[in-house]
């Protein structure tokens, strides 16, 4: 099986929790945002403070053999439909191609 990377999507975090970050006082750089290989990710799993939001293209999430167990699908291109859907105190890993 392919190994997997497991990537924040800056451009997504940028768009859709600029707002969620002004409240909090907390900007988002590239430096600050961290990354979760696929090891830790596996280790979180089944973590009720962990949201993972599969942000793949209609067409990569339709061809893959490979989903996450508890993995939420959420369009990448409409961040605004779902955004505000999830608390911002959960620790949410975008996942991509």
């Amino acid at each position: 099986m392919r190994r997997i990377a497991f990537l924040v999507a800056l451009a997504l975090i940028a768009a859709g929790f600029g707002g969620a970050t002004a409240r909090s006082e907390t900007a988002l750089t590239p430096s600050s945002v961290q990354r979760i290989s696929v090891d830790g990710l596996k280790a979180q799993l089944g973590n009720a403070d962990l949201v993972v939001l599969d942000v793949r293209t209609s067409h990569d999430w339709d061809e893959s053999k490979t989903k996450i167990k508890g993995a939420i699908r959420a369009d990448f291109g409409n961040p605004s439909a779902w955004v505000d859907k999830y608390p911002k105190d959960k620790t949410i890993v975008f996942y991509c191609k």
